[in-house]
Formats: structure tokens, C-alpha cells, sequence
């Protein structure tokens, strides 16, 4: 937490020239965070006074930068950042398309301006060249900022034999729905945080650093529930209001990096994919309106679990294990032979398990007063073959939960290790 002690009071004249003072510190290069917290020991807040002033001395116990603002994650380190760490209230899905010409010399330009862009946003600082002070007044929020190359990136960069196999294309699914525009891309970039301005600022940048090197093939925009919006904290819910992601692995699991990351050494995949993942990419839309029709119950049957607390329909809490095999005074299952919960569980599917990390969407209402809505589904793995694959396959087969959701857009990315202190993404791939 910052210091909380009562400021010095101050005169506007005192005022103005600390804001005169923290505007040219912004200029060379000082952090956000570290601005913020400049401010908070001086007293002063961005106000509404007006006039030449423009700054107002703040309440003698004014609230400081909250934790929320604080949160910082790392750009450098073993992993890409967005990955490991927890849902993010606002988020950007992009994919682009590298221009013609860009070749690999214009993608490893690309790539070493994203990245360095990527850590100074993540680190609270603003843009090395024209910043839009979009963010000016928030910390770091949690800011995350991840890399991804798609199937088609090694084509248009004659990296063809670095293209790993478990790049291949997704095979086909009964509730695929897909439109091609808005799906794979050469290039995805994840943006995460928990201040909505602080998303927005990442996703500018982003883009303006493109440059002449890549055109935006499409972007999605998400939400999560706010950090603290909870009396403590739980399974994020889903626009259906089920809680998602109670399965998920965790990182304490003994075989949690086998599953989700690819080995340093000993994999089917090239070296420069070593300690990355595998994203899988769909923007699903949620049929709200069916799926409100139904009464509790038969909701409840359809996903398997209690939608109040998470529990399996077999009984006990929301990490208590589903019963399979239990059942009812008439002799049928408890949990439904096609519920989600059931068919997705790893115990189902080989020990096949996804890092879910997804986004609700909701994209407006059509002229029929039908919702666009429903989730940005992100997932990691470290083999989307024996993960995604696998478990959709089965999903398709029969999952009661297919009825009320259509998959439309699709992707799938290798994102490459975290960059080492020097280094951008992707750089032992296209310096290899």
C-alpha cells in the first residue's frame, strides 16, 4: 500500500509548479507508477478546478492508489506474461496479418518494438515515442501483454521448417460456425489488465507500432468480473451465470507444466518453442435467450453443478469431486450423462487438460433484441492435439451444454517462451 500520511498543505501557485514539474518528468520517460506515487506523497490529484491551475490540492485523507492500480507483472521471465496469472477485468484479443514485403526482417522489427513497448507499459511507463496519456493516471492495473504466431506466419516468413506440428490446423466441429475473417491470423497479440483505460492505452499502442509491417485481421474486446467485487475470492461466472473454470489446472499440480508448458528439452517441437505454450482462440456465442428459458434444474443438468455455488449435482462444495457414478431414488444419474462437467473432466479424456482464460464478450443487440454475447474462450496447453482437441472432440459427441452455444471464430497460436533480459519475443526464432 502507499504511505498514507497526511499531506503538506499547499497553494495553488506551489500547485501549479509541481505540475508544471510532473509534466516534464513524464516527458523523460518517468513511470506512471512511480508519478503516481510522486503524487500521492505531495498531496496532489488531477482535478476539475479549470482554469490555468488545472491541478487541486487533494483531501487531507484522500484514498491513495489502490492495490488494483499496483499490480504489476513482469514482461521478462521463463513464461510470456498473460498466461499464469489470474482473470483480468478488461481484455483485447488482435490477430494481424503481416503486410506484403514485411518478410521476416519486417516481423523481427515488429516484434522487438512490440516488445519493448510491452515492457514499458507493463512496468506503468508510457510509450518511448508519442504517447497517447490515455493511462497517464493509472499504475500498471496488471497490465499483461502476450505474443503469438500463427499457422501462416511461417509461410510469409520462409520459416517453414521452424513451423512446429502442433501448429497444425484445427480439424472441423459439428458446432462450428466459423467465420474466416475473424479467425486465425499470421500474428496475435492478448492484452489483459484490470483498469479498462489501462487495456485501451496497450491496444493503441499495439497497434500504432504495427506500423507499415501488419494490418489488423480482426479484434475482439472482453470483460471479467473486477478484483474485489467478491466478498473473497472465487470461480469468475460466465454470462450464463455458472461459475467457469473450477477444473482448472494449478500450477501446484506435480504434472501442471507438462500440461501446459513445452519442455526445454525432448519435445516433438523446435527449441524456440521451449518453456512456451499453445493458445487456443474461439469467440463462442452464448444463446442467452434459449438458455434462460430453462427453469434452474434442467441449467443445472445441462452443466452438471449447482449454479449457486459451483458443487457437483453429486453433493459437497465447488472442489468436492463429482460422483459419477451416484444416483437417484430412481436409479438414474445424478450428474446427467451428457452434462459439461462431466464430459470435460480429465479423467473423461485421457488426463487431457486446458488453462481456461477467457473473456465474456458482449458485442450489442441485434434489431430482433437478440444479444451478441458470450465468451472469448482462451485456453493453454502444451500439445493442443492431446488438450483443445482432444476434449472438443469428445464435447461434440454429445455435450448437453452444444444446444445453447455456437463457435464462431476460431484460432490457434505457438507463443513462444518469455523473453530473457535484451532479448524480444520470438527472437531465438527469427535470429535462429
Amino acid at each position: 500500500m502507499a504511505d498514507q500520511s497526511i499531506p503538506e498543505a499547499r497553494t495553488p501557485e506551489k500547485a501549479l509548479d509541481d505540475g508544471a514539474a510532473e509534466n516534464a518528468a513524464l516527458k523523460e520517460g518517468v513511470s506512471r507508477r512511480r508519478l503516481l506515487g510522486t503524487a500521492g506523497a505531495t498531496g496532489l490529484v488531477l482535478g476539475a478546478a479549470g482554469g490555468a491551475v488545472g491541478y487541486a490540492a487533494r483531501p487531507a485523507e484522500a484514498t491513495p492508489l489502490a492495490s488494483v492500480g499496483t499490480d504489476e507483472a513482469m514482461f521478462h521471465g521463463k513464461h510470456q506474461p498473460g498466461i499464469l496469472q489470474g482473470l483480468q477485468a478488461r481484455g483485447h484479443l488482435v490477430a494481424f496479418d503481416l503486410t506484403a514485403g514485411a518478410g521476416r526482417k519486417g516481423a523481427a522489427a515488429l516484434l522487438r518494438r512490440w516488445s519493448e513497448t510491452a515492457r514499458r507499459l507493463m512496468a506503468g511507463e508510457g510509450t518511448a515515442t508519442g504517447d497517447t496519456d490515455v493511462a497517464r493516471d493509472a499504475g500498471p492495473s496488471g497490465l499483461t501483454i502476450t505474443f503469438g504466431f500463427g499457422h501462416s506466419f511461417f509461410a510469409r516468413t520462409g520459416l517453414e521448417k521452424q513451423r512446429p506440428v502442433s501448429l497444425d490446423p484445427l480439424p472441423d466441429f459439428s458446432s462450428d460456425q466459423l467465420d474466416k475473417t475473424r479467425s486465425n491470423g499470421d500474428l496475435w497479440v492478448q492484452i489483459g489488465a484490470n483498469d479498462g483505460l489501462v487495456a485501451f492505452h496497450a491496444l493503441r499502442a499495439i497497434q500504432k507500432d504495427a506500423g507499415s509491417a501488419a494490418r489488423v485481421r480482426w479484434q475482439m474486446n472482453g470483460f471479467n468480473r473486477s478484483p474485489g467485487a467478491t466478498a473473497h475470492p472465487m470461480t469468475a461466472r460466465n454470462l450464463m451465470g455458472q461459475m467457469d473454470g473450477t477444473r482448472n489446472p494449478k500450477p501446484s499440480e506435480s504434472d501442471f507444466d507438462q500440461r501446459i508448458f513445452v519442455p526445454s528439452s525432448g519435445s516433438k517441437d523446435p527449441s524456440w518453442m521451449a518453456n512456451g505454450s499453445y493458445a487456443v482462440v474461439r469467440r463462442i456465442r452464448m444463446l442467452l435467450d434459449d438458455w434462460e428459458q430453462l427453469s434452474l434444474t434442467e441449467q443445472e443438468n445441462v452443466i452438471g453443478r449447482r449454479k449457486a455455488n459451483g458443487a457437483p449435482l453429486s453433493g459437497g462444495s465447488e472442489t468436492t469431486d463429482m460422483d459419477l457414478e451416484k444416483t437417484d431414488a430412481n436409479g438414474d444419474l445424478v450428474v446427467p450423462i451428457n452434462a459439461h462437467a462431466r464430459i470435460t473432466r480429465p479423467d473423461q479424456n485421457g488426463g487431457a487438460a486446458m488453462l481456461r482464460r477467457p473473456f465474456s464478450y458482449h458485442d450489442g443487440i441485434d434489431s430482433d433484441g437478440v444479444p451478441d454475447a458470450g465468451l472469448l474462450f482462451v485456453c493453454w496447453q502444451a500439445d493442443p492435439l492431446r488438450g483443445f482437441v482432444t476434449v472438443q472432440r469428445k464435447l461434440d459427441r454429445g455435450d448437453a451444454l452444444s444446444k445453447y452455444i455456437r463457435h464462431e471464430s476460431s484460432g490457434l497460436f505457438a507463443v513462444p517462451g518469455g523473453a530473457a533480459e535484451g532479448e524480444y519475443v520470438g527472437q531465438r526464432l527469427l535470429e535462429g
